[in-house]
């Protein structure tokens, strides 16, 4: 996937190669990120989540620590590797009875959006970028959350400039989400919605 030139359009950058997964588990990154202060902060037990762009299951491991055996986790990824990655650690460390696997398609996240498949929390860490129609992706997302849920989103400064991260928030805003928080989560710039 390449970027676009027209500026007047979303640029979409290019999608982080399995070939490289083992770059976004590291040691070093659990400390910067902690992605267990992010779960213990937005999931609580018996919930279900939705890690979209879970990539290698950096942050799906603590989701799905903190959901319980009555929660799911649903690990998306665009990648079957990806997939595979995360199934082998969840396999290793007694998890992945709570956690589904699906692998996605560039253009849609492929869930059905039925009344037992809604979600109470949505993830999207430092993937939106990568997406080729983030509008799309906010509307699914919108679909697939239950009423008063939590969208988490957070994108890397470095890739993505503010004017860009700030258009992303509003074309949530028009998928039916209300910002309720912005922040930095650690050195990425991080937007909190709740579905309308």
């Amino acid at each position: 996937m390449t970027s676009r030139d027209d500026p007047g359009k979303h640029r979409q950058h290019e999608v982080f190669s399995a070939s490289r997964a083992a770059h976004l588990d590291t040691r070093f990154r659990r400390i910067l990120y902690r992605p267990d202060r992010l779960a213990e902060d937005y999931v609580k037990q018996g919930d279900r989540v939705l890690d979209f762009g879970c990539g290698p299951g950096f942050f799906t491991r603590e989701f799905a620590k903190r959901v319980g055996d009555t929660g799911r986790v649903y690990a998306v990824d665009l990648q079957d590797e990806m997939l595979r990655i995360v199934e082998g650690k969840m396999e290793s460390e007694g998890l992945l009875p709570r956690v589904t696997t699906h692998q996605c398609r560039p253009d849609s996240i492929g869930l059905p959006p039925e009344p037992n498949d809604t979600f109470d929390v949505a993830f999207a860490i430092f993937v939106v970028h990568e997406v080729p129609d983030p509008e799309k992706l906010f509307q699914e997302i919108a679909a697939l959350l239950k009423p008063g849920g939590t969208f988490f989103f957070s994108e890397p400064p470095i890739i993505v400039p503010g004017r860009e991260f700030e258009d992303k928030v509003r074309l949530a805003g028009e998928a039916g989400f209300r910002p309720v928080d912005r922040s930095w989560f650690f050195v990425n710039r991080a937007a909190t919605l709740k579905r309308e």
